[in-house]
């Protein structure tokens, strides 16, 4: 299934686009084609839903978008990451979830992934505390170094070894990904 990330620079109005009206928007727009699909992907690992990732990955990039032109292009990305785990962060620790349509459950699509151990990767991810899964997720899905998974969160570096290290220790005594013997039979 293709995650589309509707563009925020739709919202806005043409006079906060810049002075070049052109490579804001326009740079804007194609950052957000090219990776949107990738911040979905961190903010679903994050939440376990759908529609909450994408309202994270929404609310990141529209939090996000005023500071294109100050960021710049190659340190962009970094940003909205970072906007993305804090705003996950604060997420949390409102009372208040948001909605939670109980009555109908959209329809499941069928895939050639290995559905049982993706949800059983996400329910182990659901165990760990908030920083812990920032951490882990940052660390091997998103492919960041230590030091970039410190800059994106804003904690020191001894502060991400130490909870990645938690977190693939939970990880490792997860029930939720151990595999039975009679599986391998």
């Amino acid at each position: 299934m293709e995650r589309t990330v509707v563009g925020v620079a739709d919202e806005r109005g043409a006079e906060q686009v810049g002075a070049d009206g052109a490579d804001g928007a326009d740079g804007f727009d194609a950052f957000v084609a090219a990776r949107g699909d990738a911040l979905w992907r961190s903010a679903w690992l994050l939440t376990g839903d759908h529609q909450l990732a994408e309202d994270l990955v929404q609310t990141a990039l529209a939090k996000s978008w005023r500071a294109w032109d100050r960021v710049g292009v190659d340190g962009f990305e970094a940003y909205v990451r970072r906007v993305l785990f804090t705003t996950y962060i604060s997420w949390w620790r409102r009372k208040w979830r948001g909605e939670r349509p109980t009555e109908v459950l959209p329809e499941k699509a069928t895939t050639a992934v290995d559905t049982d151990a993706r949800n059983d990767l996400v329910a182990a991810l659901a165990t760990l505390p908030r920083g812990q899964k920032a951490v882990v997720v940052l660390r091997y899905f998103e492919d960041l170094t230590e030091q970039q998974t410190a800059d994106v969160l804003g904690i020191s570096l001894g502060t991400v070894k130490s909870q990645c290290s938690r977190g693939l220790t939970a990880l490792r005594s997860s029930p939720h990904l151990r595999r039975e013997d009679n599986d391998n039979d």
